[in-house]
């Protein structure tokens, strides 16, 4: 992992011209934070690599979206029971991103319904620790997402395995473009600290816009019109999510951007795992 900091450069240890380039420190800065991989370190994150790190974010989880599709296709092959397979790549997913994702997903739930008060809210995400709603709101999540990769399992195990396998490898990557939506420019951090400070207010809107619009053309060849609506389904309801934990908390956290991808992966895995 990174850590925030100021200056017009983000060196890596040992670098070179390679290292020194903006996509290369974004897309470094995005696998430390993202997945689990081991990286060189950025040592200091600067706007602009922020910004492409958020940019690179679905590139950056491809190792992850690799792993979900070997497990979808391996255990269509062998006939296992799909449910489990299904959990099995989740877990995966969740290793494979330190369960961050799934931790912020249950600190906005529990920060959303613990008071109207801001702070309090906020109070209650930073503990760590999680409540009720939060457990709820995992059990729901991962549950849904399960069921419908479960259907992608069933397809494979009838013979469509790399259909199911590389359907499921580019909707994980493809949820980190909730990414955009959160970080845009229109959006404020909550706090003057952590994540907010860095990461929020870094992508423009028409960048946002084009890379959601560009994910609707791409989900066109999976299906003409269920890919692309289930796309804008998915745009809709993260930026319904950040717009409510804006007027709830004044802005967003860190947890929030993890609780978008949960619920991105979500929506696009319901709305394509049969098509």
């Amino acid at each position: 992992m990174s850590r925030p900091g100021g200056g017009d450069a983000d060196p890596l240890p040992g670098g070179n011209l390679l290292s020194r380039s903006l996509p290369v420190r974004g897309l470094l800065l995005a696998v430390g934070m993202f997945t689990s991989l081991r990286v060189p370190p950025v040592v200091r994150v600067t706007p602009r690599t922020a910004t492409a790190a958020l940019l690179l974010a679905p590139v950056a989880v491809l190792p992850l979206g690799v792993l979900a599709a070997a497990v979808v296709w391996a255990g269509g092959q062998l006939q296992l029971p799909p449910l489990a397979v299904a959990f099995a790549a989740l877990a995966g997913l969740a290793v494979g991103s330190r369960a961050l994702h799934l931790d912020g997903l249950s600190d906005v739930a529990d920060g959303l319904t613990s008071s109207y008060d801001a702070e309090r809210a906020l109070a209650v995400m930073k503990s760590g620790t999680a409540g009720p709603a939060g457990v709820a709101a995992l059990v729901l999540v991962l549950g849904a997402q399960a069921a419908a990769l479960a259907s992608l399992v069933n397809l494979a195990s009838r013979g469509d395995g790399l259909r199911a396998a590389l359907l499921v490898g580019a909707l994980v990557c493809a949820s980190r473009a909730a990414l955009w939506i959160v970080g845009c420019a229109l959006v404020p951090p909550a706090r003057r600290d952590g994540l907010g400070v860095t990461f929020t207010q870094r992508v423009s809107v028409v960048v946002a816009v084009l890379g959601w619009l560009l994910l609707a053309a791409l989900a066109a060849l999976v299906d003409p019109v269920r890919g692309p609506l289930t796309v804008l389904v998915a745009a809709l309801v993260v930026a319904a999510l950040t717009a409510h934990t804006v007027r709830r908390f004044g802005g967003v956290t860190g947890d929030v951007f993890g609780a978008a991808i949960e619920v991105a992966l979500l929506v696009l895995l319901v709305g394509l795992a049969g098509a």
